[in-house]
This record gives structure tokens, C-alpha cells and sequence, in this order.
């Protein structure tokens, strides 16, 4: 059966708008979504249990813990790419058996060397997975305002699932065993590779040249290593060697670049840059994803070092926040499809994520409501961003382009997470240890946790003293992060109307789709 043959350029019309069997889709791909999201967080409480039970070396125990996360991030651009060529469906698939395997894998892990391995194919299975369901999810949706509001709940899922990932792992390490926090993943892979051939449809770029292999080993090389030098900043200080770590990803970065825009077939196509809309979203995405991991930072350790929460405490008030991010995306559609301008809208969001960080400000070492309040504020107006700057860069890149355009979105989503921890988090830490006395003991000028266990074992007042002073360092510290957060989310607001004002999604670009194969 040959693929069905489109105008360059068809109408609107009617017929254009996706009916129950693309939102049951729609449905099925949040699935995986959210356990590629989940998986971020999934290991918070399960390390001790694994600690326990495979014994890893310190350094072992960080690469369980963050190699998903790099093998994720430096595969993005990858995969985007490979999707354009040997569709998204079938890559989506590939993606989920990876996945589910590995899940296994990881779950009867008998050695730290082989959990760490079946962790890096759980991030590569992850990399697969995310650009496909954004590109699946801009074939299936033509019409604009429908595209809209799936892309709205594509942005909550993603972002519920970092939250939902650690209180899950706490639950199920409590009542099983550290394995099952893996095992979780398998029936939602295998309900897509079960209905997923059925319901989605094949889309590729119908002309997409050769694949640049060299491109490959330079996007990663420019990815890896600004990533890992982020990652490791805000706890361990600027030491030389993860600003050389940056500065040779940045180097890498100039020459993938320029590969881009001198071979005959880049992996990532310069022609999308020039869509009016998409780099200012590739921009704008990074800098929500700054403001999201940045108070994340600071939230998560003021819940457990400053409240006194335990773990899993602090993750189920974590929660609360969730409930008016739900709301915030449909908000934002439903004002755009109203007629407001795009640009005024993400503007508003980006405002109302610094009022977050302004609540953040004036917290104090006390403030279990207000801390959970700002969490939700800002969380809210970054989803109302994410949601519309989403819609916008797929609504203004080429179908046949969807892989790649979704894969530097997520790309930009890693880096501007990694950012805001670093910067954010140096400017609360070097506010911190201005805040500790010198006489204190040197464990206590590192970090809060640090403070934290020097205090226990100090006799009486002087333990206690300290712990009083580490906590107001560390709030002092976190108002200061704050403020910084909110002056540039404040910048980002106008950047968004001097940016995106007057843009209009365009109607939708013509799609190669192979037609469903089902045996009677």
C-alpha cells in the first residue's frame, strides 16, 4: 500500500480536527511521559535501600543517581533527528521496549556496575521517548486550539511527574523492595507497544537527506559536559575543574554549531531558526526551565533541613502545589483561543512566577503554608509559559521537523534546569557561608546538612545555636536566590512581549502519515 499523496499546502477544514481516537492517543502517550519525568525523581528515597543492599562506592552511588539524567539530556538532539527519518511511532516503540527492558534490568540489578548501566539505557530509551510524544502529538493535532490544549496537558504531565516520581518511590520503597520503583514502568510500556501501533500514526520527514554521524559525538560533547559542570556547582562550589568541564562543553557547542550550518544535512536544520517565533521559544523555554529547577533547589532542602520534615513528609506536602499548576495551562489556552496575545500572556506568566519567587523572599524559618504557596505560584506561571512557547515552537516548525524541533525544546528544558541550580544555588550558598560564623566547625560552612549533623553532636546550647543560625543563613540565603529569580523572570516577561507580540500560529503544514496496518 503506497502513502497517501498531500497538497503542498491543504486547507483548513473541518475535518482537520482530531476526534476520540486521537485523544484515547493522546492518552496512551502521557503514559510514558510521565514515567520518562518520573524517573528523574524516582530514585530520592530507593538510594538508601540500594546503598544497602549493592554496596556502591560513593562515586558508583552519584552515577546510579544522575546518569540517566546525562544519557537523557546528550541524546535529545539525537533522537529528534532519527525520528524525523525513520518516523516517530516506530522510534516511539523501539523507545518503549528499551525502556521496559531496562526496567527490568534495573530492577533485579544484582551489582552497582550493572544497575548503572541499565540506568543509562533507561535515559536512552527516555530520549527516544520525550521528542516522539511531542511529535506524535503535533501530527495528531492540526487544529490549532485542540493542539493547544493537548500540549497544555502535555506540560502538566511532564511537570507533575518530578513530583509524583519521588513520593512514589517513597511508597513503594516502604511496602517493597527498592527493585519495584523500576518494575512500575512495565505496564504502561507494555499497554503502548500493545495498542500503540493501532492508534498512533507514522509520520517522517519524507525528505530528510543523510544522517550526519559526526554530529552525533559533537552534540554530546557540547551537551555532557556543560551538564554535568552545572549539576555539580551548586554543592560543590566553582572548582576549576567543572568550569573547564563548561567551558569545553561551550567549545564543543561552537563547533556543532558550525557544523550545522556548513553540512549539506544537519542534524538539526538552521531553517528553523528562521520561523519568527521558534528562537525566541528555544530562549524563553530555557529560562522557565531556570526559574522551575532554581526554587526547586531551595523548596526541597527548606522542607526537610529548615521545617524539620522527614523524606517522605516533605514530598507528600510537596504535592499540594500540583493543584493549581492543573489550572494554570488550560488558563493560558483559553485566553490565547479568546484573542488575547500570545506574547501578553506568556508575559503574565512569567510575572506571576516572580511573585512566587517574591513570596519566596519574604519567607521565614518558619513558613510551612507560605513556602508551599510560592511553590505553587511559581509553578503555575512556568506552566502557563511552558504550555504556550510549547504550542508556539510546534506550531511554528515544519510537521515533517517536529523530532528535532521537540528535542532542543527538551534540550533547552535540561540546560536551563541545570542553570538555575547552579546559579541560583551558588548565590543561596555564598549567601549561606557569609551567615556562618567562623568559629563554627568547617562541615557547617559547606552546606545546611552539613550544619545540620555538626549540631547533633554538640552539647546542648552551642548545638543548638548553631542549628538556629545555619537555618537562618540558609533562608537568608534563599532570599537573596529569590530575588535574583524574580528580577529575571521580570526580565524574560518583557523579553516575551518585545519577542512573541503579533505571532500567529500559521494553519498546519502538510503531514507524510503511513496509514494504520491492522490484521483482521
Amino acid at each position: 500500500m503506497t502513502n497517501p499523496t498531500h497538497s503542498p499546502n491543504p486547507p483548513s477544514t473541518p475535518n482537520s480536527r482530531a476526534g476520540r481516537r486521537e485523544w484515547t492517543a493522546l492518552g496512551v502517550l502521557m503514559l510514558p511521559l510521565l514515567l520518562v519525568s518520573m524517573d528523574v525523581s524516582v530514585l530520592y528515597f530507593a538510594i538508601p535501600a540500594i546503598s544497602a543492599d549493592l554496596e556502591p562506592s560513593g562515586t558508583q552511588q552519584l552515577w546510579i543517581f544522575d546518569i540517566y539524567a546525562f544519557v537523557l539530556a546528550g541524546l535529545l538532539m539525537t533522537m529528534g533527528s532519527v525520528g524525523d527519518r525513520i518516523g516517530y511511532r516506530r522510534l516511539l516503540l523501539i523507545g518503549a521496549a528499551a525502556f521496559g527492558t531496562a526496567s527490568v534490568i534495573a530492577a533485579y540489578a544484582t551489582s552497582a556496575e550493572t544497575l548503572i548501566a541499565a540506568r543509562a539505557v533507561l535515559g536512552i530509551g527516555g530520549a527516544t521517548l520525550m521528542p516522539s510524544t511531542m511529535a506524535l502529538l503535533r501530527t495528531m493535532f492540526t487544529d490549532p486550539g485542540q493542539r493547544a490544549k493537548a500540549i497544555g496537558l502535555w506540560s502538566g504531565v511532564m511537570t507533575a511527574g518530578v513530583a509524583l516520581g519521588s513520593v512514589l518511590s517513597g511508597v513503594l520503597v516502604q511496602y517493597f523492595w527498592w527493585g519495584s520503583v523500576f518494575l512500575v514502568n512495565l505496564p504502561a510500556m507494555a499497554l503502548l507497544l500493545l495498542i500503540g501501533p493501532f492508534l498512533l500514526p507514522e509520520s517522517k520527514n519524507p525528505a530528510p537527506g543523510r544522517f550526519d554521524w559526526p554530529s552525533v559525538p559533537l552534540s554530546m560533547a557540547a551537551v555532557l559536559p556543560v551538564i554535568y559542570g552545572l549539576k555539580e556547582i551548586p554543592s560543590e562550589g566553582w572548582h576549576a575543574q567543572y568550569v573547564v568541564s563548561i567551558t569545553v562543553g561551550l567549545l564543543f557547542a561552537t563547533l556543532f554549531v558550525h557544523r550545522q550550518r556548513t553540512t549539506a544535512s544537519p542534524m538539526i536544520d538552521p531553517t528553523l531558526f528562521r520561523n519568527r517565533g521558534f528562537a525566541p521559544s528555544v530562549v524563553l523555554n530555557l529560562l522557565s526551565a531556570f526559574g522551575m529547577m532554581g526554587s526547586a533547589f531551595f523548596t526541597t532542602q527548606y522542607l526537610q533541613s529548615v521545617l524539620g520534615k522527614s523524606p517522605m513528609e516533605a514530598a507528600l506536602w510537596a504535592l499540594l502545589p500540583s493543584v493549581p499548576i492543573g489550572m494554570a495551562a488550560p488558563l493560558a489556552t483559553t485566553l490565547v483561543q479568546k484573542g488575547v496575545d500570545r506574547a501578553y500572556v506568556v508575559a503574565s506568566g512569567f510575572t506571576i512566577a516572580a511573585c512566587g519567587y517574591g513570596m519566596l523572599a519574604v519567607t521565614g524559618t518558619d513558613s510551612l503554608w507560605l513556602i508551599l504557596a510560592a511553590a505553587g505560584v511559581l509553578a503555575s506561571g512556568i506552566v502557563m509559559v511552558m504550555s504556550q512557547i510549547m504550542d508556539l515552537a510546534m506550531g511554528t516548525a515544519p510537521v515533517e521537523k517536529a523530532g528535532v524541533a521537540s528535542s532542543l525544546m527538551e534540550t533547552g528544558s535540561e540546560f536551563g534546569g541545570a542553570l538555575g541550580m547552579a546559579v541560583l544555588g551558588s548565590i543561596g550558598t555564598a549567601i549561606y557561608r557569609h551567615g556562618i560564623p567562623t568559629s563554627a566547625p568547617a562541615p557547617a560552612h559547606e552546606t545546611l546538612g552539613g550544619a545540620l549533623a555538626v549540631a547533633h553532636q554538640l552539647p546542648g546550647r552551642t548545638g543548638d545555636a548553631l542549628l538556629a543560625t545555619a537555618r537562618d543563613a540558609f533562608t537568608d540565603g534563599m532570599h537573596g536566590a529569590a530575588i535574583a529569580g524574580a528580577v529575571l523572570l521580570l526580565g524574560a516577561a518583557v523579553a516575551a512581549v518585545g519577542t512573541l507580540r503579533g505571532i500567529r500560529v500559521q494553519a498546519p503544514e502538510p503531514v507524510t502519515a503511513e496509514p494504520q496496518k491492522a490484521e483482521a
